[in-house]
């Protein structure tokens, strides 16, 4: 199906895309967030429904508008050893500025683990199987699901109204936004200093994704380097709440 006029017609699409995850986080983050001690079913189901619209929209809008362009590629080795040794060096990265620095905070050694824990007891995800679980769902569906998301939808349909470098900025800038509502909860008491700081880091990791999707034509690429990434995420936050596990 066309449209008289596809530009306009994809910055709409693509400003909802763009926005929608900051929007939807808030709701299921913040507005819900009610640290009872017990699961919140209207946290999960909010996550849930929220995360189904997401990922059901740029399939829906392109079948609706553009079926011809969907077309699914073989895994090939185009960017994976890019992909690979950005993730380690960002992994690295990680772990040695916790190690080294973070953990040291009072108020993120003291404080931090139990804002984790509250947000674990609403996905009940509060034993060491639940958190496995969870890491799974995050580093290997839930990656893929968001390369194609900010890489193939977001960043792909950008670049065809604007030079890519410009396409790059702003869906990392996109692909950042939900980040500072989750970083600014685990670390609200250093916002400026810490949450703002990470968030912009996401911000560079989604460029270099772009980057490496446009060089390499695919998102296995990048999605590899995300999923190893967010596996170092979890790991940290594992270390963090370890002891609330028994």
């Amino acid at each position: 199906m066309q449209h008289s006029n596809p530009r306009f017609r994809d910055t709409l699409a693509l400003t909802f895309a763009s926005l929608y995850p900051l929007v939807m986080t808030l709701i299921y983050f913040v507005v819900l967030h009610n640290p009872t001690g017990e699961p919140n079913p209207f946290v999960m189901a909010a996550f849930a429904g929220g995360k189904i619209l997401q990922f059901v929209f740029p399939i829906a809008y392109v079948l609706w508008f553009e079926r011809e362009s969907i077309r699914l590629t073989r895994p090939t080795w185009g960017g994976i050893p890019l992909a690979i040794g950005f993730a380690l060096l960002v992994g690295i990265s990680m772990y040695v500025l916790f190690f080294a620095w973070v953990q040291h905070i009072p108020a993120v050694g003291e404080k931090t683990p139990e804002l984790v824990r509250e947000r674990l007891v609403q996905f009940n995800a509060t034993s060491t199987l639940g958190y496995l679980a969870l890491a799974f769902y995050i580093c290997v569906p839930h990656s893929l699901a968001e390369e194609y998301y900010w890489r193939w939808f977001v960043f792909g349909w950008m670049r065809r109204h604007v030079p890519m470098p410009a396409a790059i900025v702003l869906s990392s800038l996109g692909f950042m936004a939900h980040h500072v509502v989750i970083l600014g909860v685990f670390f609200s008491d250093n916002f400026w200093t810490m949450a703002v700081p990470f968030s912009l880091g996401v911000a560079m990791g989604g460029g270099m994704w772009a980057w490496i999707y446009q060089r390499s034509g695919s998102l296995y690429a990048p999605w590899v380097s995300h999923a190893l990434i967010d596996a170092a995420v979890m790991g940290l936050g594992y270390w963090m709440v370890r002891g609330y596990f028994g």
